[in-house]
């Protein structure tokens, strides 16, 4: 775990939310360091956080009765009785997690680590409206509840919506292509239905704290995770926190304007935004426009088979060297390039994480991103700088939305009430 120096001493910093001289806080924040920083014994607790050895007992034997905590083993005894060891119960508990895409759904049961228990997609057309498409979120929800009888409780539902979302409402606002769900009670609606808390966040968002708990980030403060899907975006982990910003919609970088003299036209009414240059639904037209006009053979017989082609016929066509397809993936990928380095110039992260569909053809889109990138940034910002791909992109989404609600479960705000469900629900 990464320390800071304070008053001539190194001290393992805790999170401020949790800092709070509260029950349920230092609850909350032992539970945080051993689930996320690993100090598993009361004596690397005790000296984490100050607390005398006698408190930080009774609160491990409270978590112990819970169940959110859990004996390992022993440690290594430095002369006297050895420790005994303590673990994150991941188990005890189960989340959903609802990633809605623009043109897909994907709904996921997980324990509270995140691992996936069952996983569902299914094609889906997002502008269908909230009625909709919530109906059949909930139909694929109790798919999988009923697939799963032998589950630990059900105790949250984290959703990753394709749109800026207010986090403290759990509803979306202004959205520029989703007619009918600005304002719609998301929250109110899964709640009322599944009897438990839900949470609702930007997918982008969502799909960063996924990497942060459980993917390529781990044990990263600073990091960028950009999205690059049938849209653009990038979720922002500065401090080892999540940053959305004051309304919620940090990181929405698909409407760069990369060319201000562009005739491109975007979704959000302005010419020249990225998501017109480098997403995949500007990849998919420009791939229409090559088989259309029959520059590439194999995108036109693709589209003679099939009746229209996608970004991901562009990625395939490009791997199998059509020299036109390898051009469009090249240059997307240094129009991404251009856009990161503004970023990465102002937010100066360590790593910086490539996720979403058109990141699946990370071969031909990294190197002219990469090399944008370490051209043009400052050297300070890229010395030590990794620029990579999500170890799991095709799940980033639903296991990101699954954290966000374990996150908030265990927060100081809502661990009583999901030690409460916990005693309860023991046998």
């Amino acid at each position: 775990m990464k320390q800071q120096h304070i008053d001539g001493q190194d001290q393992v910093r805790v999170p401020r939310r949790l800092q709070r001289p509260t029950s349920a806080s230092m609850s909350a924040t032992l539970v945080e360091l051993v689930r996320t920083h690993e100090l598993v014994t009361t004596g690397d607790l005790c000296e984490a956080t100050g607390m005398g050895r006698t408190v930080v007992a009774q609160r491990i034997a409270q978590l112990l009765d819970s169940g959110l905590l859990a004996h390992r083993g022993k440690g290594r005894s430095t002369g006297g009785r050895a420790p005994r060891e303590l673990r994150f119960h991941q188990e005890a508990a189960t989340v959903l997690g609802v990633e809605v895409g623009v043109t897909s759904l994907m709904v996921g049961l997980t324990d509270l680590g995140g691992t996936p228990l069952e996983v569902r997609e299914a094609d889906w057309d997002v502008t269908c409206g909230p009625e909709g498409t919530l109906a059949r979120v909930e139909q694929m929800v109790e798919e999988i509840l009923a697939a799963q009888p032998t589950r630990a409780p059900l105790a949250g539902v984290g959703v990753g919506l394709p749109c800026p979302v207010e986090f403290a409402s759990g509803r979306p606002v202004s959205p520029p292509i989703l007619s009918g769900w600005d304002d719609y009670p998301v929250r109110e609606r899964l709640a009322a239905k599944f009897g438990v808390e839900v949470w609702v966040d930007n997918e982008v968002n969502a799909m960063a704290l996924g990497e942060l708990r459980s993917g390529t980030a781990r044990g990263v403060d600073d990091f960028v995770y950009v999205k690059v899907g049938t849209g653009i975006g990038a979720g922002l982990v500065s401090a080892g926190r999540l940053h959305r910003g004051a309304q919620g919609c940090a990181g929405d970088i698909a409407h760069l304007c990369m060319d201000p003299a562009s005739t491109r036209q975007c979704r959000c009414g302005k010419q020249g935004c990225l998501q017109t240059f480098a997403s995949g639904s500007a990849l998919g037209r420009a791939a229409t426009e090559l088989a259309e006009s029959g520059q590439s053979l194999m995108l036109a017989r693709r589209l003679a088979e099939a009746g229209a082609v996608t970004a991901e016929d562009l990625s395939q066509a490009a791997a199998h060297g059509d020299p036109l397809c390898v051009e469009l993936m090249t240059t997307a990928g240094q129009h991404l390039g251009e856009a990161l380095t503004s970023l990465i110039n102002v937010f100066n992260p360590e790593l910086v994480v490539i996720g979403g569909g058109v990141s699946l053809a990370g071969d031909l889109l990294l190197p002219s991103l990469r090399k944008t990138v370490y051209a043009r940034s400052l050297p300070l910002a890229t010395r030590d700088l990794r620029v990579t791909l999500s170890a799991h992109a095709d799940q980033a989404g639903v296991v990101g939305a699954a954290l966000t609600a374990v996150d908030e479960l265990l927060s100081a705000a809502h661990l009583d009430t999901l030690t409460d469900l916990l005693t309860t629900e023991t046998p």
